[in-house]
């Protein structure tokens, strides 16, 4: 064979022999390079440690946050949701949870919000981040926390405690509203610790303080009671009720001694209106409260008087506003019976000075007014109100084929009895647009309706009805 021939004869086996080689062997081909996981073992979800709570949080890096910030909330509160909320079943909670079947989760959720508001001592252990994202890891001792809490604790029952001891020599005194409020101050002492039974010795007597200082304020709530002078009232919706004074008694139930200084509070239980909200009694424990206004159309209306609790005990938070919802609280209530004002109305509606058959807008009126709990008569002498309406069109101008009106209509509502306008309103030029004055005249008349309705009647009712 030719040498050359017998070269490339051999250079062609070997390179085949090579190829099955790498094909049969992959330890022969080149290493492809794996790419390394550079995480930190605690976002690979290996964040737990023995005696740490602990919190893992992440965030985006658009632009738009401060992201650091943004994390780190995240983490506190993966770490917070670690943090139980136990009852104990002697504790003041687990009577209230006999009732109130969602009483205990409210009561665990603001606790689990005020502890992510006043967490500290806590510790960044780390944090990672790639170009998009961003995330932090904190801990949190729990043998420091429960230390923190237990100081914290022993605080507020001795402060409790102390107030406690008050609020019993008031109460020994006779000096019951002075009581109660001590009674208050210690209860917002230990409020955030609701859930458990908290044993103190106080005089020699051992007893739970939050269930002790709740029975208390209970106690005294109970020997208070409000009386309404009178119960029933006849009333009209538009007449000033300041001429018909409703009187609140207070006394205590024991010896009808007048209780004097009590704040009190008064609503509407049913229907709607305005009354002043804030009262004190004086030193015949009386307070005159005032109905300024009937808003509601209902014929049978309640307005209760209830004692202040929440001026007694000069607190708003959001436990007390929880718990302050479950005592009984002495209350009165006077019956409103309302009568329907009545109203005498007379009308001229004219269109292009000609008198119309249709008292158009007088007739909207009537019905805004029926909806509104007014009465109609026919008899002047037997109203309350009466209402003149009076409304013309008049021409103006052609534009091509369309004729364009202008209509003015005015509105007085005069108090029958006093003889005395007490409201009037103007409907003035309206425009209305038709193929002819007829048609443009009515058009105009549907547009005052629509202006009467959306633009007047909320004034005109909030004027006659004060």
């Amino acid at each position: 064979m030719n040498p050359i021939l017998q070269r490339s004869f051999w250079l062609k086996n070997f390179r085949l022999v090579c190829f099955f080689s790498v094909l049969l062997n992959p330890s022969c081909s080149p290493k492809v390079q794996q790419p390394v996981d550079t995480r930190p073992a605690w976002l690979k979800g290996e964040s737990a440690q023995r005696g740490y709570y602990t919190g893992v949080g992440h965030s985006v890096k658009d632009g738009t946050n401060n992201y650091v910030q943004a994390a780190k909330k995240s983490a506190l509160d993966d770490l917070v949701s670690q943090i139980k909320v136990t009852v104990s079943s002697t504790s003041i909670l687990s009577t209230f949870e006999e009732n109130r079947s969602n009483f205990k989760e409210t009561y665990e959720q603001i606790i689990q919000t005020s502890v992510a508001d006043e967490l500290e001592e806590f510790e960044l252990v780390g944090s990672w981040e790639d170009e998009r994202n961003y995330w932090v890891y904190y801990r949190l001792s729990v043998a420091r926390y429960r230390e923190i809490k237990e100081e914290q604790k022993r605080n507020a029952v001795l402060l409790a405690t102390d107030f406690l001891k008050k609020a019993r020599a008031s109460e020994a005194a006779k000096e019951y509203l002075q009581a109660l409020g001590f009674y208050f101050q210690s209860f917002r002492s230990v409020e955030k610790y609701l859930a458990e039974a908290i044993p103190v010795t106080v005089d020699g007597q051992e007893f739970l303080l939050t269930n002790e200082v709740y029975a208390s304020i209970q106690k005294i709530l109970n020997t208070i009671q409000l009386r309404i002078e009178p119960a029933e009232l006849q009333v009209n919706r538009r007449v000033n009720l300041k001429e018909q004074p409703l009187t609140v008694k207070a006394t205590f139930m024991e010896d009808n001694k007048p209780v004097s200084m009590l704040p009190l509070q008064a609503a509407f239980d049913k229907g709607a209106g305005d009354v002043f909200p804030d009262y004190k009694t004086d030193e015949s424990g009386t307070a005159k409260i005032l109905v300024t206004k009937i808003a509601s159309r209902e014929l049978e209306q309640t307005v209760a008087v209830k004692v202040n609790i929440d001026a007694i005990s000069g607190s708003s938070s959001t436990i007390y506003n929880l718990v302050a919802k479950t005592l009984n609280v002495p209350v009165t209530k006077v019956l409103l019976k309302v009568q329907r004002p009545v109203v005498y109305m007379v009308a001229e509606e004219k269109s292009l000075g000609t008198a119309r058959n249709n008292n158009q807008l007088s007739n909207k009126l009537k019905n805004l007014l029926a909806n509104n709990g007014f009465e109609f008569t026919n008899d002047k002498s037997a109203a309350d109100l009466m209402f003149e309406v009076q409304a013309d069109s008049e021409r103006g101008s052609v534009s091509g084929s369309i004729y364009i009106t202008f209509l003015t209509g005015v509105i007085k509502v005069s108090a029958v009895r006093e003889g005395k306008e007490i409201y009037a309103t103007t409907l003035d030029r309206i425009k209305g647009y038709g193929l002819d004055y007829e048609r443009s005249s009515q058009d105009a008349y549907n547009k005052a309706l629509e202006t009467l309705e959306k633009e007047r009647m909320a004034e005109l009712l909030n004027t006659i009805l004060q």
